[in-house]
């Protein structure tokens, strides 16, 4: 974690995940606990790209941060590529949304052709896997829900409304959960399965 100062140095911004963003100090406090332990440092730094708000604190200035909110956004390294990498452009581009709805359509469709659904169009993909039990009918019908109506955007049809920030941020939300569920938690599970077994067979 870098250290608590007039700027703060993070790679991304956490809100709009603009590359090496200009985080400007715009206030500060301190706190204790109510037994007047636990004394912590808080700075507040405002995005210059999009005015986000960033809190960070530290027990004393100018030491290294202990808390940070919110957290700066990434792509789990499960998800494998290329969806991994459309995820992550996504994420970059969020406050050019037609450019990230049609990224996120695009991690979407390596996801779903990664499992071997490759066929037909993507709508009809997502509900193939949902009859297939690959995902929950809840999550096809969130599919339906947001935007991905990449195509749409390509073509730049008179009758597709262009999509706003909070679109963009949907589908984000919802390509996350797909690439948690299709990819990290099965990686998560399995880690576990194999630290359980380890321990067992260190018990025998």
């Amino acid at each position: 974690m870098p250290n608590l100062e007039q700027n703060l140095i993070l790679n991304k911004c956490p809100h709009c995940s603009v590359n090496n963003p200009n985080l400007i100090k715009s206030g500060e406090c301190n706190t204790k606990a109510h037994d007047g332990n636990n004394l912590r440092y808080w700075h507040f730094y405002r995005c210059a790209q999009c005015g986000g708000i960033v809190t960070a604190s530290a027990r004393q200035p100018k030491q290294p941060i202990v808390d940070l909110f919110p957290e700066p956004k990434i792509v789990q390294k499960e998800i494998p590529s290329p969806a991994k990498a459309y995820l992550e452009q996504a994420l970059e581009t969020i406050y050019a949304p037609s450019g990230s709805i049609m990224l996120s359509a695009s991690s979407v469709d390596a996801m779903l052709k990664n499992k071997g659904y490759s066929e037909k169009s993507l709508y009809t993909r997502i509900n193939q896997a949902a009859t297939d039990h690959l995902i929950t009918k809840g999550m096809a019908e969130w599919a339906h829900r947001v935007r991905l109506d990449a195509n749409g955007q390509r073509h730049a049809d008179q009758n597709t409304e262009l999509p706003t920030t909070e679109d963009a941020q949907q589908t984000l939300d919802f390509v996350n959960a797909l690439g948690q569920f299709l990819f990290v938690l099965p990686a998560k599970v399995q880690r576990g399965l194999n630290e359980t077994e380890d321990s067992e067979e260190e018990g025998n």
